[in-house]
Parts: structure tokens; C-alpha cells; sequence
């Protein structure tokens, strides 16, 4: 098996699933971008998408999927959706057909980085009241 750093300049970072997620919605999304004007290498970013929304959809049906039921349903629904307009560009290829998946893989990316950017900025307001609550406690006990 090939490792991910020896075959793309930007790999995602190890241990955060939403952002390895991401990347890899906008890695394919920047592949069929990239592929318009040539059709064998269109062909093959074509299938690489499709086969990365394979991967969403059996983690999306699984029984260890923790994605509330609804956001569950909808992307199950986009990822139909998905596989029957894959389906239709690989019988009849049209390169103009290639930019609803590259924005849906856009949005959908977008929506992951900002879920972990509200994440992380959450965390970060909890440290700092934490120490806010924690600083006068701190300069009573030094000053006894």
C-alpha cells in the first residue's frame, strides 16, 4: 500500500477524521477541476469521487454511525444522488456536468472545516473562561 505523502503534495492530518474527510472531498474535487478538458484522466476522477461517496455511504449506514439520523438521511440522499449522476457522466461524458460534483465536494468540505473551526474556537472560549475563573482564586491564595 502506498503511503498518502508520497503521492499528493498536501496530506491531511493524522487522527482528525472531519479534516482527512475534507481533504479528500477537495482533492477530488480539485482532480475532475483539473481532468475537464482530458477524458481518460476525467474518466479516472470521476471514479476516484465516486468511490470516495462509496466509502461515505457504507459509513453512513452502518450501525456505528454517530451523525444525527437526519444529516444521516441527507447525505445518504446526496450520496444517491451522486452515484446516479456519476452513473449518467460516465455513459455520456460531459465536462460541464463535472461542476455540480466539484461543488457539492466544495460544500460539503467547507461545511466539515467549519464545523471544526467552531469546534476549536469553542474549546478554546472554555479554556480561556476556565482560566479567567481559575486566575482570581490563584492571586487570593498567593497574597494569604
Amino acid at each position: 500500500m502506498a503511503v498518502p505523502t508520497q503521492k499528493y503534495a498536501r496530506t491531511p492530518q493524522l487522527g482528525n477524521p472531519a479534516r482527512t474527510e475534507a481533504w479528500a472531498l477537495l482533492e477530488a474535487a480539485r482532480l475532475m477541476e483539473g481532468a475537464k478538458e482530458r477524458p481518460a484522466a476525467l474518466l479516472d476522477a470521476l471514479r476516484k469521487n465516486w468511490r470516495l461517496w462509496t466509502i461515505f455511504q457504507a459509513e453512513l449506514v452502518g450501525a456505528d454511525c454517530r451523525l444525527p439520523k437526519q444529516v444521516r438521511g441527507n447525505l445518504i440522499g446526496l450520496s444517491n444522488f451522486i452515484d446516479r449522476h456519476t452513473a449518467r457522466l460516465l455513459a455520456k461524458l460531459e465536462p460541464a456536468g463535472i461542476d455540480v460534483l466539484v461543488n457539492i465536494n466544495r460544500q460539503i468540505a467547507e461545511g466539515l472545516l467549519e464545523g471544526q473551526r467552531a469546534a476549536a474556537a469553542k474549546a478554546a472560549a472554555a479554556r480561556t473562561s476556565t482560566q479567567a475563573a481559575q486566575a482570581p482564586a490563584q492571586g487570593l491564595r498567593d497574597s494569604a
